[in-house]
């Protein structure tokens, strides 16, 4: 095999922001850092994403137009499904999901599900506290029932932001006060979207994930300090 591919389907969680909202970044955006020349990452993940609008939107078909036996596909949904036009987590997410899973497996390729990352959400006690509803517990059902391996990065994050704690974890997060940073002079307080450092962290999260579930494509990762 010359190269493999693996392909991207997420939210702005995962995608590759535009220059004027940096250092806001998706973990797909610095993905392709951790593997040498013999894997692609191709970021199809969109800001505002849920599992029936990417597939709405004709992204899904654009992946499976390009997809090849024994490449893979990342599916990370949940922050968006919770909106209005989004999907249940037991019924509609889990059928949706299903489109991804069997569209990548009819093309031969290797669908890999990942939960949801948590959104920094702390309570009184400094203790993280859930935003995502059922959809990480219904996306393990679903990798459960049709036996597809799942990245579990909704515990991984936690782990994460409460290792760090209240405070610290905001290093990870677009947070600025008014005047650091030139693309938000206002100042910003966001708790979903991660900064260029909390891109990678998480990242490294999913590799640690791929290592635990012993991909073949771990081969081409790179060792990074």
């Amino acid at each position: 095999m010359d190269t493999i591919n693996i392909f991207l389907a997420g939210d702005s969680t995962v995608a590759n922001c535009p220059p004027q909202e940096a250092p806001m970044a998706g973990w797909g955006q610095v993905f392709q850092a951790f593997f040498t020349e013999k894997a692609r990452i191709h970021n199809h993940a969109k800001g505002g994403a849920s599992t029936n609008s990417f597939i709405e939107e004709g992204r899904l078909k654009t992946i499976l137009d390009a997809i090849q036996p024994n490449d893979y596909l990342f599916i990370q949904f949940g922050h968006n499904d919770q909106k209005s036009f989004g999907t249940e987590p037991f019924t509609t997410y889990q059928s949706y999901l299903t489109e991804y899973i069997n569209g990548a497996r009819e093309k031969g390729a290797v669908p890999i599900l990942i939960t949801s990352v948590h959104r920094r959400n702390f309570d009184e006690n400094g203790k993280q506290v859930n935003t995502l509803g059922e959809y990480p517990l219904s996306m393990i059902q679903v990798a459960e029932k049709l036996d597809v391996q799942l990245i579990n990065l909704w515990e991984k994050t936690e782990h994460l932001y409460q290792s760090m704690g209240v405070e610290a974890s905001k290093q990870l997060f677009t947070w600025f006060a008014p005047n650091e940073n030139p693309n938000y002079p206002e100042g910003i307080q966001d708790n979903t979207h991660f900064c260029e450092t909390g891109a990678k962290e998480v990242a490294k999260l999913v590799i640690e994930g791929m290592k635990e579930l012993q991909l073949p494509i771990i081969k081409f990762i790179k060792e990074l300090d």
